[in-house]
């Protein structure tokens, strides 16, 4: 995956129905097959109990929705960075507004995570935790308003000024961040206005998973950020 190269977007499946077991699969497969008819990089962040499952069929990366820093050992019912690694995972989400961490832990994540050659996507709710978070060294930083998540309403078009900040904060800190936008997106229009305001790609979640044809929904967003990039 060329980070920075192409639109990326982010699947997250979050703890949806839809998007779990064999419909996790099934959705995995179907952003796979939009990653290859439009060239855009996608990325799917399923439950931990899929991850092995849907690495076996598909070629896009499939991550982790939040991982610990802790080492392998006696520490029941966290997820180690070795344990994806070894279950096909090839990435995690950080510090989720639904999985808030501090910023100790989120740089201490990054590091594991970054030593075992895997790639991290710290979310920020806001500008300056997102240049916060871009100082501690993680592959993406996606921004996404809490209060807009799920809603349908984009925050490319109701609080732009958050993207345009975030993008212009960021880049002060680590040029090299690839910066993602999220909450509220649910069509192509969103999707390419986030592009328009600066960020290089979109994490999406109930916009693709809980449509009535996700993978025509996740076609139309992939197409629009083609368009728009």
């Amino acid at each position: 995956m060329s980070l920075g190269e192409k639109p990326t977007m982010i699947v997250n499946f979050k703890t949806y129905p839809e998007a779990t077991g064999q419909r996790a699969q099934d959705l995995s497969k179907a952003l796979d097959d939009v990653q290859k008819e439009t060239g855009i990089n996608i990325i799917a962040a399923a439950q931990t109990t899929d991850i092995f499952l849907i690495s076996q069929h598909v070629e896009i990366p499939i991550f982790a929705q939040h991982l610990d820093p802790l080492p392998q050992g006696a520490y029941t019912g966290h997820v180690t960075p070795e344990a994806l690694r070894q279950a096909g995972g090839r990435g995690t989400l950080l510090n989720h507004s639904e999985r808030q961490l501090g910023l100790r832990v989120i740089e201490e994540t990054v590091q594991r995570v970054k030593a075992l050659g895997l790639t991290s996507v710290v979310c920020a709710n806001n500008a300056h935790v997102g240049a916060a978070s871009a100082a501690l060294g993680p592959d993406f930083v996606a921004v996404e308003p809490p209060e807009l998540i799920g809603t349908g309403v984009a925050v490319s078009k109701a609080r732009p000024e958050v993207v345009t900040d975030t993008v212009a904060l960021i880049r002060r800190v680590n040029p090299n961040i690839v910066i993602l936008c999220g909450a509220g997106i649910t069509d192509g229009r969103d999707a390419s206005s986030a592009l328009r305001l600066g960020a290089q790609g979109i994490l999406v979640s109930s916009g693709v998973v809980r449509a009535k044809d996700p993978r025509q929904a996740a076609l139309d967003l992939a197409y629009a950020m083609t368009r728009g990039a």
